[in-house]
């Protein structure tokens, strides 16, 4: 298990997270849907993707979309091109889905900028047996090319979603630790050049966790790491949590503070119920994922670091 900071670093990593750019976004994220609300008919706003109830199967069609970062299109155009299939497929499974189809919108200055892009999603709709089925090409007068896509999927009658974490559900974080940094970045990647069978049947993992009710809530780890994510989690469901870093699985050559606004290629946060903990832990286990409680949540809406000796409360100055 990964010793834990002392108290004084802990204090210095919570003045840290409050003020990073990615997790601030992520803690307030609800005032940039609050727009869309009074549209929104009857989904709701905050989960990973819009489920939408489907008369024809009696279950649900998933849809969702993600923009990519100029600058991370302009300095690593594959990547960014695998990304924007990857996080997509990933908003999908943390909804207990499985993933259809992949449209892009894609802006550049002429088709010969876009080749990497191009290469990337390819790879990536190769890699994950999803098609990409068209999309919108915009030639433009732009500096650089600019990325979006969006995801079809498809769930069954129970899914997961970022609204059922209950007070003393177990905190669980499944990960792929068998991965490295991609350069300077905040990325974690366990996927490229990763066999695309262990890819595939790792996200076909998620289906069966919202098929086996393991889990009534869960996000997939994005821009904003562990800890912006865990506050989406919260806010949604109107509940608190504690993080206990002595149990969270972190690789060595990471410190605490980019291990936690880390983006990875395969890491989803659940609320378990507590019977249900070790079945979960389990069918992660089975594929050689890391599986592990690393701490609950709370009826106070507070978002508390601890490494069992010390804690320290999150404070973003965002009215609750």
């Amino acid at each position: 298990m990964t010793a834990a900071p002392p108290v004084s670093l802990l204090e210095e990593l919570a003045r840290f997270l409050q003020q990073h750019p990615a997790v601030r976004e992520k803690a307030c994220i609800h005032e940039v849907y609050a727009p869309a609300e009074s549209v929104a008919g009857i989904s709701r706003l905050g989960d990973d993707c819009a489920a939408i109830p489907d008369p024809s199967t009696g279950g649900h069609l998933l849809f969702a979309a993600e923009g990519m970062l100029d600058s991370f299109v302009r300095d690593d155009p594959w990547f960014a091109g695998y990304s924007a299939v990857m996080v997509n497929l990933s908003d999908v499974a943390a909804m207990g889905g499985t993933p259809i189809a992949i449209t892009d919108v894609l802006v550049t200055p002429d088709m010969a900028s876009a080749e990497e892009i191009w290469a990337g999603m390819r790879a990536a709709s190769e890699t994950y047996g999803v098609p990409i089925v068209g999309g919108h090409t915009t030639l433009a007068k732009v500096d650089s090319p600019r990325l979006s896509a969006a995801v079809l999927g498809r769930a069954g009658e129970e899914l997961l979603t970022s609204f059922d974490a209950k007070p003393g559900d177990a905190l669980v974080i499944a990960i792929d630790m068998r991965g490295t940094y991609r350069g300077n970045k905040p990325f974690w990647n366990a996927s490229t050049g990763s066999p695309p069978d262990r890819l595939r049947g790792d996200l076909a993992l998620l289906p069966q966790v919202a098929e086996r009710r393991l889990s009534l809530a869960a996000k997939d780890i994005s821009n904003g790491g562990i800890i912006g994510t865990l506050a989406m989690l919260a806010h949604c469901s109107g509940v608190g949590a504690i993080l206990d870093l002595a149990h969270l699985p972190k690789p060595d050559e990471a410190g605490w503070e980019r291990w936690l606004v880390s983006f990875p290629s395969f890491g989803f946060l659940f609320a378990v119920p507590q019977p249900q903990v070790a079945e979960l832990a389990a069918l992660f286990a089975s594929r050689d994922l890391a599986c592990a409680p690393i701490g609950h949540f709370t009826e106070n809406p507070d978002l508390v670091l601890t490494d069992d000796s010390a804690r320290v409360v999150l404070d973003f100055g965002l009215e609750a």
